[in-house]
């Protein structure tokens, strides 16, 4: 999985070099980086809503504030966010390797920890469901399950947040 995300942000460094335009300025760096986290976690989110409804034909907005699914948003808004840091600052500066970092452990995170409890919570609930099925009020209460996301889920919602910055840093040096 790394090497596939350090090929994703070295493609979209080499792309945000030639194509995003002179270095914003100053008073302009703030609201395209905390645009494009915004921006990135929406878009991801809604395609968890269109995704659902193509498969179950119901419109689903609760999909919004859930976690997990395909594309992860967690993965994303930060890397979406360490890109966009790449493109206004420089792949090189300190503000990127700590905004990179950032969006390595929240990827990390989603991947691995938070899979690994929606796991155990599964676990969990089939068990109170089997020990406990006399008592209702014990076995009807359920831990959320769906929590993490999947490898590939988390490689989608990176690309997707690469891809999202690149291109709002790209319609925002257009209209300077």
């Amino acid at each position: 999985m790394d090497h596939a995300l350090h090929s994703i942000l070295l493609l979209a460094t080499n792309i945000g070099e030639t194509a995003a335009g002179p270095p914003a300025e100053p008073s302009q760096r703030g609201w395209r980086v905390v645009a494009v986290t915004l921006l990135c976690s929406l878009l991801a989110q809604s395609v968890k809503i269109v995704s659902k409804f193509m498969r179950t034909g119901k419109l689903d907005l609760r999909m919004m504030a859930k976690t997990g699914g395909m594309p992860s948003s967690h993965s994303c808004c930060t890397v979406g966010m360490a890109v966009s840091v790449g493109l206004i600052e420089g792949f090189s500066s300190v503000s990127f390797a700590i905004a990179l970092c950032l969006a390595f452990i929240v990827m990390y995170d989603a991947a691995g920890v938070r899979r690994t409890v929606g796991l155990q919570a599964k676990v969990l609930n089939q068990i109170m469901v089997e020990l406990f099925s006399d008592h209702p009020r014990l076995s009807s209460e359920r831990i959320k399950e769906f929590l993490g996301h999947t490898p590939f889920e988390v490689l989608v919602g990176a690309a997707l947040g690469a891809f999202i910055a690149w291109l709002f840093n790209l319609w925002a040096t257009t209209l300077a």
